[in-house]
Parts: C-alpha cells; sequence; structure tokens
C-alpha cells in the first residue's frame, strides 16, 4: 500500500499542476477558476487509495484517471448551480453568477469533454472496463439530477424515492472512483464490486450528512450559506423526513410557503422550519441515517485484507479512516 501521507501529496499536486488550453479565454478560464477554488477532492483521493491497495507506486495511468473524476465532478457543479440558481459554491462566485449562464454552461461541457480525456488514459488491458464503468455513471448521475428536479413539482416524495435520487446523483461516482481505482490497480473483478459498494453507501452518507450540515452546519466550514435547502424548498433527507414523520404537517407546509425575497425574510423561514425540524428530532434522525450507512459502507469490505492478500497496515483500515473523515462532522 501507498501511505496516506503520499496520496494527499499526489492529488494536492495532481490539481496544482492540472492545465487545460489557454483560449479562448472565455471558454476556458471557468475551468480553472473552478479547479483553483478547491474541494474535498474526494473522488480522485478514494481513486488513488482503492489503486493503491495493489500497487506501491503512482504514475499517469492512475493520476489522469483520477483527475478525470474530479473534473467531471466540477462540471456537474457548474450545471447544477445553473438549475439550482446558486449563486455561491465552496465560498466564492459561481460560474454563472461571475461569467454568465451561457458561459457556464459551454465551459461545463468542455469540462465533461476533458474528462473523458484523461480517463481514456487508464491501462489498455483496463480501458474497455474503465470506460465502461465512467460512461454508465455519467448517465447515472444525469438521471439522479433530473429526479431531483422532477421533486421540485410534487409537495412530498417517499423517501425510498430520496434515496434512490442521491445514489443517482451522488451515489455512483464516489462508487465509481472507487472502483476505478481497483481496475486500475489489477484487482478481481469481485474485489472491484465490493469496493464499489463501499463507495456507493459511503456516497449515501455523505449526502445525508451534506444535507443535515446545510441546515445544521458553520457557514464558514460548509462554503456556503447555511440553510439553502429551505429556503429553496429543496427535498432534502431532512424534508424528507419531516414530512414522513409529522402526524400534522400544517405547521411545516405554511413554514415552507413563508416569502424569501429579503435576506431577513430568508432567516425567519430557515428559523421557522428549523424550528420543526428541532421539535420533531430530524437532525437527529439524520445523523443516526449517517451512521447507518457508514456502517454498511464498512460491512460491504469486511474481510477485505484476507480477499486480497495483504497484511500489516490494512486495506480496512485505511478505508474506514476515509469514511471517517467523509462524514464525522455529522455522525
Amino acid at each position: 500500500m501507498i501511505e496516506d501521507r503520499i496520496l494527499d501529496r499526489a492529488v494536492t499536486a495532481l490539481f496544482a499542476d492540472i492545465t487545460f488550453p489557454q483560449e479562448p479565454a472565455g471558454l476556458y478560464d471557468p475551468l480553472r477558476y473552478m479547479i483553483a477554488i478547491g474541494g474535498k477532492r474526494l473522488r480522485p483521493k478514494l481513486c488513488l487509495l482503492t489503486y493503491s491497495l495493489f500497487k506501491d507506486t503512482l504514475d499517469a495511468s492512475v493520476l489522469e484517471p483520477a483527475a478525470g473524476l474530479e473534473v467531471f465532478h466540477t462540471f456537474t457543479l457548474i450545471h447544477d448551480d445553473i438549475m439550482d440558481r446558486s449563486p455561491m459554491r465552496r465560498g466564492c462566485d459561481t460560474v454563472w453568477k461571475k461569467w454568465n449562464e451561457d458561459t457556464a454552461i459551454l465551459s461545463g461541457d468542455v469540462m465533461c469533454i476533458d474528462s473523458y480525456r484523461r480517463i481514456a488514459q487508464a491501462p489498455p488491458e483496463v480501458l474497455g472496463r474503465v470506460l465502461a464503468l465512467f460512461t454508465k455513471t455519467a448517465a447515472e448521475v444525469c438521471e439522479g439530477q433530473q429526479m431531483d428536479m422532477d421533486f421540485e413539482s410534487v409537495p412530498q416524495v417517499p423517501m425510498a424515492d430520496y434515496m434512490q435520487m442521491i445514489g443517482l446523483k451522488t451515489g455512483v461516482l464516489i462508487a465509481c472512483a472507487a472502483q476505478m481505482g481497483a481496475l486500475i490497480g489489477g484487482a478481481s473483478d469481485a474485489v472491484a464490486k465490493r469496493l464499489y459498494e463501499y463507495g456507493y453507501r459511503l456516497g449515501l452518507a455523505f449526502q445525508v450528512a451534506d444535507d443535515y450540515l446545510d441546515t445544521y452546519g458553520d457557514a464558514a466550514v460548509f462554503g456556503k450559506p447555511i440553510g439553502g435547502d429551505i429556503v429553496n424548498n429543496k427535498k432534502s433527507w431532512l424534508l424528507t423526513r419531516a414530512l414522513e414523520k409529522l402526524a400534522c404537517k400544517d405547521a411545516l407546509l405554511k413554514a415552507m410557503e413563508l416569502p424569501v425575497e429579503t435576506a431577513d425574510e430568508q432567516a425567519a423561514k430557515i428559523a421557522a422550519v428549523r424550528a420543526i425540524y428541532d421539535a420533531a428530532s430530524v437532525g437527529e434522525d439524520a445523523r443516526a441515517e449517517v451512521r447507518r450507512l457508514s456502517d454498511e459502507a464498512l460491512a460491504a469490505i469486511d474481510g477485505l485484507d484476507a480477499a486480497i492478500g495483504l497484511t500489516g497496515t490494512t486495506a480496512f483500515d485505511a478505508l474506514r479512516t476515509f469514511a471517517d473523515r467523509l462524514v464525522s462532522r455529522a455522525k
């Protein structure tokens, strides 16, 4: 295995050195901007981590595909921010806000294309499987986004539908990262599938944690204003759970109809909805769900060390540490 500190340095160096064409600047400047404002880089880190379970050195055959995962994820953020009318991302103006919607759409398109260019640098012996996995994942992410938009037009969605949506929108790309690194590293299909399941369950936990932090987090840490889901009546895990749990929904439905034209009105709506969540212990429910899904992720890799013949520093320990770091703020 490759040490965690080496993986972290590799991810940092990868995105410090990442390049895009210089011209036309109006097309590529937003790409440089989005990469520069950073992010958790969890998908490339997970890809390198699962690769390191089978290899002792890093090279372009895994580094470029790992970068491609982050480039694709960043493309989805650019387009999501347009659809959600989000003004800030990671504490900075979103691309559509800083430039305009047309620029954001086109720059997002070329970012998606660039991600395929990077993924295609996987080793020839696994390239077909890697591209098949990535293409399937890319389509599923779009399906999840469509479900998310469809939810906007209905008053309530079943929790099962919500979980399916976040599985597509968030879970599958994290799962793809876990499986892709393993495939490039030479893992068997059986082991790669177990790592996919780990990534998928961890992705669900990550999204529920994100929903929780949108209401209960610290804006300085979260990177965007707290309460955005409430202001926009977004079908978050918390809202879905509250509508499922409350015997009388009138107060919540009335609070959701409060005006949000001014900052004061937004603050009042956030406070009203959060008070209902507090009374129904919805926040505690979300934290319990994060823990449950995290446990399921770890259950998927139970006995992994024996399956791949690792001794000493174990695969399970490394993947458990990764999971804890990802969702610990909401557990």
